[in-house]
């Protein structure tokens, strides 16, 4: 077994509004993902089993022994994402324009919507919660959170790359196509923020025009940083 670091401090996620019985504030800019109740419905199909995931002393387990534990994987970054994002927009950094605030409010929602809509899906098979801990973003500086949202986009898109060969299900692998493709919206809006024009740059599109892949292994052990609660890796070949 895999135990991922733990690490030091905590975040308490403010109230959010809950994507599925409220509308968004204003109109998005992008389209969620086909996240409706027919898809839902889809992807709970791939998910029957009920098991409990969560071992002793805390922590959480990801079993990758099939498409329950992958999907528990999305939904891990998702949480994470979703409590990032939460926070940025609930105590927005420095002299944000109006602009910057409304597009980060967007994938605010798409973040929230992705992560309930994992949990809905798993339904008891959904790992729990996850403390995270941001001690190391400063939210009231527009570097500091841009360069973030741009990792945990990048990374985010990355982590879907890597995990679509371990998807057996094809209805579940339609939907995380769903998914990552809005991530990468996400990701190349963060970059254009930053620097106009890098929304696909060498870094992150590779040769042959590829974006990049990550395995699980790489995608959780760098995002133990904002994780403080133990995650447990079994069946990762």
């Amino acid at each position: 077994m895999n135990n991922l670091n733990e690490r030091d401090g905590q975040q308490i996620m403010p109230e959010e509004p809950n994507v599925f019985t409220a509308p968004l504030q204003r109109r998005s800019f992008l389209q969620l993902a086909g996240v409706s109740a027919a898809g839902l419905a889809l992807l709970a199909a791939g998910c029957k089993k009920d098991r409990n995931d969560n071992p002793i002393n805390g922590g959480v387990l990801l079993d990758f022994r099939d498409d329950v534990g992958i999907l528990n994987y999305a939904y891990a970054l998702e949480q994470l994402e979703a409590a990032f994002y939460v926070q940025v927009v609930t105590s927005p950094y420095a002299n944000i324009s109006a602009n910057e605030l409304a597009l980060l409010t967007d994938i605010r929602d798409h973040e929230v919507a992705h992560r309930e809509f994992f949990k809905n899906a798993l339904k008891k098979s959904a790992i729990p919660g996850l403390e995270v801990n941001f001690s190391a973003i400063d939210f009231g500086s527009r570097d500091s959170v841009l360069a973030t949202a741009k990792a945990f986009e990048d990374l985010g898109v990355s982590a879907y790359n890597g995990a679509g060969k371990m998807i057996k299900s094809a209805d579940n692998l339609l939907l995380a196509g769903k998914i990552v493709s809005v991530e990468a919206r996400h990701a190349a809006l963060i970059r254009d923020l930053i620097a106009n024009g890098s929304f696909a740059d060498s870094t992150v599109v590779k040769d042959k025009g590829l974006d990049t892949s990550r395995n699980p292994a790489e995608v959780l052990s760098i995002a133990s940083a904002f994780i403080k609660t133990e995650i447990n890796v079994i069946n990762l070949s």
